[in-house]
């Protein structure tokens, strides 16, 4: 197996608006060529991921305020259509790589990072299938749904001259917190919501946890690549804290 694929785990959940910056900052480097193939799992802080079609709503200042009152942090991210939520109870996901021409790859990067979710849910014992679930947050045909009953993970992809990142979030547990900050965000930004389409890993496998997700999906990115574990790079860091303010709305 030649091909490898850097793992990396740090997380800040204290800053969580850094998270979206570091993936930027690994979209860039990687663009560059200054960084190589590179997947990032981690436990977020307490966020809600606007697109930037929210940006462009009439309620996305009522938006964020009440994200805000509920004690997330309102945040612009790289990819992807509508409001997602993260919290303690998900993981989030950022694939990024190099590519000289990301565009002729986009539904082939999609279809490899929901495929490796359905393996890694089906692994842990759920019934995973890719599909779009009526009423679901951030609706999208890559969406990984649970008996075609609940979203479990969403997915976006955002590209760079030469470079590509398909970043996202699982639900691991705490789906009714996704529906108690999402609700009023969505009835905010005027869009359709139905709270029955979210749903978390817990609500069909009792008892499974971030931990033994992450370890599921780690497995399933080593079925196809060698992993070799790295720290976020100074470079990027840098990168990321010089670009964060650009990621969290004033």
């Amino acid at each position: 197996m030649n091909r490898q694929i850097r793992l990396v785990t740090e997380a800040y959940p204290d800053e969580p608006g850094l998270d979206t910056a570091l993936s930027r900052a690994m979209l860039i480097r990687a663009s560059n060529g200054a960084l190589p193939e590179t997947f990032r799992l981690h436990v977020p802080g307490r966020i809600v991921a606007f697109g930037k079609r929210d940006v462009l709503e009439p309620g996305y200042r009522r938006a964020i305020a009440l994200t805000r009152r509920d004690g997330y942090l309102p945040v612009e991210r790289l990819a992807g259509g509508r409001a997602a939520a993260f919290h303690e109870g998900t993981l989030a996901f950022s694939w990024t790589m190099p590519a000289a021409d990301p565009r002729p790859g986009i539904r082939a990067r999609f279809a490899a990072l929901a495929e490796l979710m359905v393996r890694a849910f089906r692994r842990l014992g759920a019934e995973a299938e890719i599909g779009e679930i009526p009423g679901e947050y951030c609706p999208g045909e890559w969406s990984v749904n649970v008996e075609g009953r609940i979203k479990v993970m969403g997915v976006g992809q955002r590209l760079a001259r030469h470079g590509a990142h398909v970043g996202g979030v699982v639900v691991v547990a705490g789906s009714d917190r996704v529906n108690a900050i999402l609700g009023p965000v969505y009835d905010a930004l005027g869009l359709e919501f139905r709270p029955g389409a979210t749903g978390a890993l817990e609500d069909v496998i009792p008892g499974v946890g971030v931990d033994e997700a992450a370890a599921a999906i780690v497995d399933e990115v080593g079925a196809t690549a060698t992993v070799v574990e790295a720290p976020i790079d100074p470079a990027t860091r840098t990168l990321a804290r010089r670009l964060l303010p650009e990621h969290v709305p004033g």
